[in-house]
């Protein structure tokens, strides 16, 4: 039977928005209540948290174990290496990659990715290539032979730092797949890189608290369209942090 990990990745450091992993949330650490979102996953075997060995990351593993959470610590700057020591510590024949800013996450966009990665037999999944979901609803899956691979074959900074960029390269060579919204909702931001994204994000929390964890993209849908007031100026470019690494890596041409 096919095992299927998802690997958080965060760190404290962020340049934007530093700590934000642990800002309160709803009464919890942002990153705990994700966790929290992606456990409801009906495809997903077991959840760790990815974050680095640098010592500005003691917080965030002491509070993940903490929670009880399962926690993999590798390089801080080299995300691919810090990949494959998670992957080499707990298994598994696929992995779902998340990021530490998504708290909003969907547990069933998940598995809809993950299943159209089983369906099609690709070596690599999203619902980013092209982005069609809201910002901060970012799935990406991928086999452990293909992480394997993408560790062999990637070379340049920004392919080391941002784990799938060379998976999804023409260079790869791999079998991809992209699951798609039912409508382009990608203008929207439910991502957290400034603090005016948290703020954002804590009224629609606030706003579902009823529903726990357990209220999905459509809620939210249907949350922002009744209340302009819930998510109106949090406006910042998508994917910022890849583009600014791509920028400053002069192997890469522009």
């Amino acid at each position: 039977m096919t095992r299927t990990i998802a690997f958080i990745q965060a760190r404290m450091s962020s340049s934007r928005f530093p700590g934000k992993v642990l800002a309160d949330l709803g009464g919890q650490p942002m990153i705990e209540y994700m966790r929290s979102r992606v456990l409801l996953s009906q495809r997903i075997d077991k959840v760790v948290v990815v974050t680095s060995t640098e010592p500005s990351d003691d917080a965030l593993a002491e509070a993940m174990e903490a929670a009880g959470a399962d926690v993999s610590r590798g390089s801080l700057d080299d995300v691919l290496s810090r990949f494959i020591t998670a992957a080499d510590s707990f298994g598994g024949d696929v992995i779902v990659r998340l990021t530490g800013d998504c708290p909003l996450i969907d547990p069933t966009v998940i598995d809809a990715v993950l299943d159209l990665r089983e369906a099609t037999g690709a070596d690599y999944c999203s619902n980013v290539a092209p982005p069609t979901f809201p910002d901060g609803l970012d799935i990406e899956c991928f086999t452990r032979a293909t992480l394997n691979r993408a560790a062999a074959g990637a070379k340049s900074g920004p392919e080391r730092e941002h784990v799938t960029l060379w998976m999804r390269s023409a260079d790869a060579g791999l079998k991809l797949a992209n699951h798609e919204c039912i409508v382009d909702a990608s203008a929207l931001r439910w991502t957290v890189d400034y603090p005016d994204d948290l703020e954002v994000i804590r009224r629609i929390v606030a706003a579902e608290a009823e529903a726990g964890h357990r209220f999905d993209m459509f809620d939210i849908f249907r949350l922002t369209q009744c209340n302009g007031k819930i998510a109106p100026a949090n406006r910042h470019e998508r994917n910022e942090g890849l583009l600014r690494s791509l920028a400053a890596d002069s192997s890469v041409p522009e």
